[in-house]
């Protein structure tokens, strides 16, 4: 099942989330690899296996390999990075922030893509987990790469979207 087909079985009160979904797919903005890889990386953020399984199919024969791990590696890695760095910038007790995390990450380094679009895949997780800290991290990262602030956005409204069908469908 793609993902417009999946969107489909969401109820009328989320007709939004339809249209956008559907905006979304059909946008140019960022590129169709790109867009691809947002997409993975914020169904496999979402933890709904449904999305993830119509986020596969969507990707299914264009997407390639290494740009569809890293996309399920940006979501493994945030998944435990924004559990983690959420806690430091929320805590008040300062001394955190100043302690080694201590958490293998290996696969940051490791993805075999251009770094912009695994920052871009981390920074849309990150925001879908709501991490503020890793959220300024990476999207500082974006903006010193040149990445353009609407480019940003538009993976932000990926995540926004992407988590608003995972949510609605869950309750279905």
């Amino acid at each position: 099942m793609s993902l417009k087909q999946f969107a489909e079985s969401l109820p009328d009160y989320a007709k939004d989330i339809r249209l956008n979904l559907g905006s979304i797919l059909s946008d140019q903005l960022i590129g169709e690899e790109r867009k691809l890889g947002l997409l993975l990386a914020c169904a496999h953020g979402s933890g709904y296996r449904p999305l993830v399984a119509a986020a596969e199919a969507e990707v299914a024969g264009r997407l390639g390999d290494t740009q569809a791990n890293a996309a399920r590696g940006a979501a493994a890695v945030m998944a435990m990075n924004n559990v983690y760095y959420r806690f430091v910038h929320l805590t008040s007790n300062p001394e955190y922030g100043k302690l080694p995390a201590r958490l293998r990450m290996n696969f940051i380094g490791q993805h075999g893509i251009a770094r912009d679009d695994f920052e871009l895949f981390s920074l849309a997780v990150s925001a879908m987990n709501g991490c503020g800290m890793c959220i300024d991290s990476h999207e500082r990262v974006l903006l010193e790469h040149g990445v353009k602030p609407d480019t940003i956005q538009a993976a932000v409204r990926i995540a926004a979207v992407m988590k608003a069908v995972a949510t609605v469908h869950a309750t279905l």
